[in-house]
């Protein structure tokens, strides 16, 4: 996951250092005279590294522009509470200021994407973050009542 800007710039050179790479690796594979086919099975592992890459690029662009995923049953709540400092363009160590902890404890914490963070500790950060979160609450009917 890319967590900062500087983090953003090194992707976006390396993603095209990479897709450069790519073009040119198969551009020798042709004058070697490898198939399509051949071509294609031995470039395929490097273009799902790319497009993983590109995926990575693709992800903080929409969390800079604000846009985040839901949750479903506090299910990827740290992923979002990373989101949430980068969309706003808060580093880590403003985070760490507002919350009086140390630097290296909010890296730590991001790097985990806050495994096992009790919810004290969630709501201080989205407090730091200055953030309201809603809930929607959905009851599922049993599976017996619906077959009855």
């Amino acid at each position: 996951m890319i967590r900062n800007d500087a983090e953003y710039k090194e992707a976006v050179a390396r993603l095209a250092a990479e897709q450069e790479r790519l073009a040119e690796h198969r551009t020798r594979l042709k004058v070697a005279g490898l198939s399509d086919e051949e071509i294609k099975r031995v470039t395929d592992p490097i273009e799902a590294f790319r497009l993983q890459f590109a995926e990575e690029v693709e992800s903080y662009e929409r969390l800079k522009r604000g846009e985040f995923d839901d949750l479903e049953n506090f299910r990827g709540l740290g992923h979002l509470l990373v989101s949430l400092r980068i969309a706003q363009g808060i580093s880590q160590r403003e985070l760490a200021k507002r919350l009086g902890v140390h630097e290296s404890q909010v890296s730590r914490d991001e790097r985990n994407e806050y495994f096992g963070i009790t919810l004290e500790r969630t709501m201080k950060v989205v407090d730091a973050l200055n953030v309201r979160l809603r809930t929607k609450v959905e009851i599922d009917t049993p599976r017996e009542m619906e077959l009855a």
